[in-house]
């Protein structure tokens, strides 16, 4: 039998086996080479748009009200990251961006995983446990108005994720992020209990930037970068601080260094972080935004609307997370009580 991406039920062309379509295109071909292409882009707008109303049902049931799933460990880990999607026309117009004329191509899809890593390597550094992985995700502002009551769409999707996983639950709650304000004023204002941890290889970034800027791609750039990275391991912020300012006169680069270290100081305390057996990388995050957006929405030739992005995004999440069965089940109950 040929492996169906979606399972067979009531909504039109979810239970398309895209298998079977690619073999009918080839083997079904009565014309020439230039009309078999243009079944097979009948077969993939078929299957695009199935994917999408599914993706879209997927989307709506995951703002419904959630109970915890599975056990809460003692330590809990929650991540968040934004990647860009490639967007139509219509989609960013009259929206800034970093195109050289300020306009932009893409919006970002803003992205919450939440994680447990209990194992231990070789080493006794931390491990994520396998299946312990979960994502939800979408094109959404992560801001609120300061006079308005509720929460942004962001930050209520991150709160049904931490509720659906007992993340508040744990012994010990950890928030891992890069550098981006938005990240961590969300994760003061839902889990002020949290420990909030900066991506140690993003702050690792900053300081190779600014080694280049300073020696360019010369040995003693590469000399002057690893003594930074052996002050941050080492948790002698003062001493990389006091390297920087040697020139903060000289290089922006420098300066705005400086002033990262500072606005993130509490949540570089390695050495502390590592003691107390902490993930101090976001990498489970980082991979959770290629597999959940990268690897589909980011193809070649590819732009997207944000309604058929959030369609196909939901939709990932859901099978990545090992909820998708679930939803299924939902939806086939809802169907028969309707009938």
């Amino acid at each position: 039998m040929p492996e169906r991406i979606l399972p067979a039920g009531p909504s039109p062309g979810a239970g398309i086996v895209f298998a079977d379509a690619r073999r009918v295109a080839h083997d079904g071909q009565r014309g020439s080479a230039g009309e078999l292409r243009r079944e097979q882009r009948v077969i993939a707008r078929i299957g695009k748009r199935a994917a999408e109303a599914l993706g879209a049902e997927v989307a709506v049931d995951e703002h419904q009200p959630v109970e915890k799933s599975g056990e809460v460990a003692p330590t809990m880990y929650l991540g968040m990251d934004g990647t860009g999607v490639p967007m139509r026309t219509q989609e960013v117009a009259e929206r800034a961006g970093k195109q050289a004329d300020g306009s932009a191509k893409t919006r970002e899809a803003k992205l919450v995983t939440v994680w447990t890593a209990e194992s231990r390597d070789q080493e006794g550094r931390p491990v994520r446990d396998p299946g312990s992985v979960t994502y939800s995700a979408a094109i959404e502002s992560a801001a609120a108005l300061d006079t308005s009551p509720n929460l942004s769409d962001f930050a209520e999707r991150v709160l049904r994720e931490a509720n659906r996983r007992g993340f508040t639950e744990a012994q010990r709650p950890v928030v891992l992020g890069d550098g981006s304000a938005w990240i961590w004023n969300s994760a003061t204002e839902l889990f002020p209990q949290a420990t909030q941890i900066l991506d140690r290889f993003h702050a690792k970034e900053h300081l190779s930037q600014v080694g280049k800027v300073i020696y360019g791609d010369s040995p003693e750039a590469k000399s002057w970068i690893q003594a930074r990275y052996d002050e941050l391991d080492a948790g002698r912020l003062k001493c990389l601080v006091q390297a920087l300012h040697r020139h903060a006169g000289q290089h922006k680069e420098a300066r705005d260094c400086i002033r990262y270290i500072w606005n993130n100081r509490c949540r570089m305390r390695y050495p502390k972080f590592h003691k107390q057996g902490f993930c101090t990388s976001t990498g489970v995050v980082e991979a959770g935004c290629k597999v959940v957006v990268g690897t589909r929405l980011k193809r070649s030739g590819m732009h997207w609307t944000v309604k058929g992005a959030n369609a196909i995004i939901a939709l990932r999440c859901s099978k990545l997370s090992g909820r998708f069965e679930d939803f299924w089940e939902r939806r086939s109950d809802q169907s028969k009580v309707a009938a």
